[in-house]
């Protein structure tokens, strides 16, 4: 590793780029500038492109006909940094402990995008060019939903025109195990308001007369699921696409206690779900419904003997294919108002929503995907899905007409989103192999 690349890295992390907030603004602009004149200094056209909200940078290189062209994709802007409290040094100056540099965006997602960024350094210095026709699109806006992406990417369809999309937004499933992530899940959000009386009453004069909104959602929530975990929706699972004997001979083989990891990594004290599936096939590819936030009545010290008003109640369902955000929103609003106990009204409000992705990792840029990982990591890629979502790989799908290569570089304790965030230097380092090894595949 040259000690320059550390030092850039260092430079990246430093600027608290936190799209969320307005009090950072400046800092992403300054972040994205700098990346600019990273891009050019390497010898790529570079340029900040401005939108309705945080601008995004494009770079590429002279194309050539005849060649593949390759987009590759990432990130600049950052999670807020909170609770701060909880952070072991200050979340915007980067510190090397142990082989891991620990600061907000390491992983996600700066220190895998700028592994390929000095990929391509690496290989214009030895090269004179890479192999392919080139594009960067490095947006800073994906932590708020990439609001402003689909509109840069329409306008800009006939210039971004590529035969592959490349991601390195995702995770790997063990360290030292080169990872393809192949499908993701989707996501649909609904929010609930029950309501019964038009103010909080006291629970002695009207207690057992009235019936109290908090326990009435309670009650409400309960029939989502059955005792065995799985949903109580009605059609729920009617599109739910199979899976494929193949995907579960493969992952029933992957070098890990999936059970053992995630009770470690989650200090659960056991695991629950839906029966019949396995913890992994249950969490890649299995649709679910969380309650992600209750709440209702008096929050405060002490006691205050009241039946609330209303209470509420924020759910995500994760979607797989072949289900659709809308209709299974829609199934949920039916269920819940045929459920919904005497003595209360229900308002109910639909929020985000992301589609599901899943890709053939067996197609020709599958397949040079995965012996790309095996020269930069010496070992067989491991071919999985995922639990999160990406919505924008729907964008590139929908928008320009190609498909993505999810090649993660994250480990499962990189700490995303969460305080004491960080990334090993040997997946930076490992990053910068894969991206030289990734364009050369390709461009044959």
């Amino acid at each position: 590793m040259r000690e320059n690349y550390l030092e850039d890295f260092y430079t990246f992390l430093r600027f608290p780029s936190v799209s969320t907030d307005d009090a950072f603004a400046k800092n992403v602009n300054e972040c994205a500038n700098w990346l600019v004149k990273k891009l050019t200094a390497i010898g790529l056209k570079a340029e900040l492109v401005p939108t309705a909200g945080h601008p995004v940078v494009w770079a590429r290189n002279e194309h050539k006909k005849g060649r593949q062209t390759v987009l590759i994709y990432g990130h600049y802007d950052v999670q807020p940094a909170d609770p701060l409290e909880l952070w072991e040094s200050p979340p915007f100056e980067p510190v090397l402990k142990d082989g891991f540099v620990f600061a907000r965006g390491a992983t996600d997602n700066k220190g895998q995008i700028l592994s390929h960024i000095l990929g391509v350094q690496e290989t214009i210095e030895q090269q004179s060019e890479v192999p392919v026709n080139l594009h960067f699109v490095i947006e800073g806006e994906e932590e708020i939903g990439s609001g402003n992406l689909g509109n840069f990417l329409s306008q800009n369809r006939e210039a971004l025109k590529c035969d592959v999309v490349v991601v390195s937004d995702t995770g790997m499933i063990a360290p030292r195990t080169p990872t393809i992530s192949y499908g993701l899940r989707g996501v649909a959000a609904l929010e609930l308001k029950v309501t019964g009386p038009k103010i909080d009453l006291h629970s002695g004069i009207y207690g057992g007369a009235v019936a109290n909104p908090a326990a009435a959602l309670a009650r409400l929530l309960a029939t989502l699921h059955d005792t065995d975990g799985h949903i109580a929706i009605p059609g729920f699972y009617d599109d739910v696409a199979p899976l494929q004997d193949w995907e579960r001979e493969m992952w029933k083989k992957i070098p890990i206690d999936a059970d053992a990891e995630v009770l470690k990594e989650t200090g659960a004290p056991a695991l629950f779900g839906e029966k019949g599936f396995t913890t992994l096939e249950r969490i890649w590819a299995r649709p679910t419904a969380e309650i992600n936030g209750i709440g209702g009545g008096y929050q405060g010290q002490g006691t205050k003997t009241v039946i609330p008003s209303f209470a509420m109640a924020k759910l995500t369902f994760r979607l797989v294919p072949n289900q659709k955000a809308e209709e299974i929103v829609d199934l949920a609003r039916k269920h819940l108002q045929k459920n919904l106990p005497l003595g209360v009204t229900i308002e109910m409000t639909g929020g985000h929503n992301g589609p599901w992705y899943l890709t053939d990792p067996h197609g020709k840029f599958g397949q040079a995907a995965q012996r790309a990982l095996k020269k930069a990591f010496n070992k067989d890629a491991t071919l999985i899905r995922e639990g999160g979502s990406i919505p924008i790989t729907s964008d590139f799908r929908n928008i320009l007409g190609v498909e993505t290569l999810l090649l993660g570089l994250a480990l499962p304790g990189c700490r995303a989103h969460s305080p004491n965030e960080n990334f090993p230097l040997e997946n930076f380092d490992a990053g910068i192999r894969m991206n030289k090894a990734v364009l050369e595949e390709l461009a044959a």
